[in-house]
């Protein structure tokens, strides 16, 4: 007997005792769980009610899959219009509020004693006491953006009260309200389906495609040799628009294109659950129950990245990275990877769920096939980088740091040059490949190919893609903090942003107009503060961020007469431009 055979009936053995050992520990959890969804624990179903008084329908669903993010709540539609009243789920105190540009816009956040807590996003206003709380806060700290924790008992709520108004604010596709429920402790968010805030849904999930991956003991990457291939069906029942038996060897990764509808709406959302099975066990589960935060941008371990970037595919593995954390993978066998390597034929079934149950099942035929001898894995034609370990690359103009827990897989780094481009005071530097996905980031150093003098604390490092992620001159190189691998340079910032006013002059009469507008925009490093004043006084100028306008809404402080309107505002790299103008009042 070879080596070659042993291995294999060694992996085969290791496989099948792992899979009876999981199937064991399986079903002794999910007795109390029997034809229910997927869930490690039990909510209450009957505490909360519904933020809106109107028909349940959704735009988004929990757990849908977004760019970089994992939706977070649930969207709840408001007819295409804002001003609908939005209602404390149950009763408790506002806790937090918050106003940004982008993000939710606005949000209030409500604490309630069962231990949850309620998030309600995009909202347009919030009530006259907490609006005035907050006003008091944002001139206190001369600051527009704000994120206010509330002390209990200051603003008590009960089941239904009227919290706030729905409206469109931040970073919004339209009218609706966002909404979450927390663990108060972990700050995890939970499905609130899970709650019994039930949506109208008896449409299974839509299979359209599925994926199979040669890993062959290599990690995955855009390099990985993968086939999709075409799924028909309707009504949960599911197969191969060309039905075949599949021929498969060696260590094998598989995905599946699937969206879900529910009954009260015609968007195209997430699903629950996913289940691979191999034989009739499952070696695979992903479920979207909860999450941290800080797991969140690990999505991009759990799609074909690289599709979606090139192509924009959803394909959603079903097989696990080693390097990403997060908690919607409540089970799975060597990872969700699957060894052929018996000369056996083999089933291969997905079991996709929504959260009302509806179910649909696509069935394969696998034919393990051994003929073309076990793959043997790639040489590193660069610098080999652990997923699980701090990793460094350096030469005399650049240096790389990517510490432990930012990449999803062992990576072969590859680093080149390019030509430096047009006003860039360094060569491009190509860090490794924009399709490999990062967790958080890395550090990056690049040194100029020219004295920069006194113009170094105006130099910043470019993403040729997505312009400048900012920088700081230290010790002969630019340092910054980089999320995305691609191509880097440095540039000088010494342009001060532009201020365009919108409806005021020197001289202008403004007795009768409401506000006081203009836009702002920054040539590379991007605004960094903006500051308004009447008569030397700072005044709350509000950025729009659908619009991008700046505004100041007069008030009653502002007394007839004669005044001067100031607006002075700063790129990161403390470059200023200020706008001053007379006007009546």
């Amino acid at each position: 007997m070879t080596d070659r055979t042993n291995i294999k009936k060694n992996n085969k053995r290791a496989f099948l005792i792992a899979a009876a050992a999981t199937l064991l520990i399986s079903s002794i959890n999910n007795i109390a769980f029997a034809q229910k969804l997927i869930q490690s624990r039990e909510y209450p179903t009957t505490d909360f009610r519904y933020p809106l008084d109107l028909s349940p329908s959704t735009a988004g669903s929990f757990g849908e899959l977004r760019p970089n993010h994992f939706h977070s709540g649930l969207d709840f539609k408001t007819n295409q219009r804002t001003g609908y009243p939005v209602h404390a789920v149950y009763d408790g105190y506002i806790s937090r509020v918050r106003i940004q540009f982008g993000g939710f816009g606005k949000a209030v956040y409500i604490t309630h004693p069962n231990g949850y807590t309620s998030v309600y996003g995009h909202i347009s206003a919030f009530t006259p006491a907490v609006t005035k709380y907050i006003k008091e806060y944002q001139y206190k700290n001369q600051t527009f953006e704000a994120d206010i924790a509330i002390p209990k008992g200051m603003f008590n709520v009960s089941k239904s009260e009227i919290v706030a108004t729905s409206g469109n604010e931040g970073a919004s596709a339209g009218p609706h309200v966002h909404f979450e429920l927390r663990d108060t402790t972990s700050q995890e968010t939970i499905n609130p389906q899970l709650f019994g805030l039930t949506i109208p849904d008896q449409i299974p999930p839509a299979i359209t495609s599925i994926g199979i991956y040669h890993l062959n003991g290599n990690p995955f990457s855009e390099k990985t040799p993968k086939e999709f291939m075409a799924v028909t069906g309707s009504n949960g029942n599911y197969r191969l628009a060309q039905p075949q038996t599949l021929n498969l060897s060696g260590n094998i990764g598989f995905a599946i294109g699937v969206t879900d509808q529910n009954s009260a709406s015609i968007n195209r959302n997430g699903i629950y659950s996913a289940e691979l099975k191999l034989d009739g066990v499952t070696v695979y589960t992903f479920a979207v129950e909860r999450f941290g935060f800080d797991q969140t941008r690990a999505i991009n371990a759990y799609i074909d990245y690289p599709a979606y970037l090139t192509s924009h595919r959803w394909m959603q593995k079903c097989f696990i990275m080693p390097g990403s954390r997060i908690t919607l993978y409540p089970q799975s066998i060597n990872g969700g990877i699957i060894p052929f390597n018996d000369n056996a034929e083999h089933d291969v079934e997905y079991v996709v769920k929504d959260i009302a149950g509806n179910t649909s099942t696509l069935a394969l035929k696998v034919k393990s096939n051994t003929d073309a001898g076990s793959p043997v894995p790639d040489k590193p034609l660069g610098k080999w980088f652990k997923f699980n370990q701090k990793n460094e690359f350096a030469n005399d103009k650049v240096k790389v740091t990517v510490m432990p827990g930012n990449l999803y897989d062992n990576l072969d780094f590859m680093y080149s040059t390019m030509p430096a481009k047009v006003g860039a005071l360094s060569l491009t530097h190509r860090i490794h490949n924009k399709l490999t996905p990062l967790h958080e980031g890395y550090d990056l150093w690049i040194k100029p190919d020219v004295d920069l003098g006194k113009l170094a604390d105006k130099a910043v490092i470019v993403n040729a893609a997505t312009g400048s992620i900012g920088g700081k001159y230290d010790g002969g190189y630019v340092k910054a903090s980089a999320r995305a691998f691609g191509d880097y340079y440095i540039k000088l910032d010494t342009v001060p942003p532009v201020i365009t006013p919108l409806n005021i002059r020197n001289g202008s009469n403004m007795a009768k107009v409401r506000s006081v507008n203009f836009r702002m925009s920054d040539n590379l490093s991007g605004i960094k503060s903006y500051v308004g004043k009447i008569d030397g006084k700072w005044v709350l100028m509000e950025w729009a961020y659908k619009s991008r306008i700046l505004s100041y809404t007069f008030n009653n402080d502002i007394a007839p007469g004669k005044h001067t309107f100031e607006l002075v505002v700063t790129d990161v790299k403390s470059n200023a431009t200020t706008f001053t103008a007379e006007f009546n009042r």
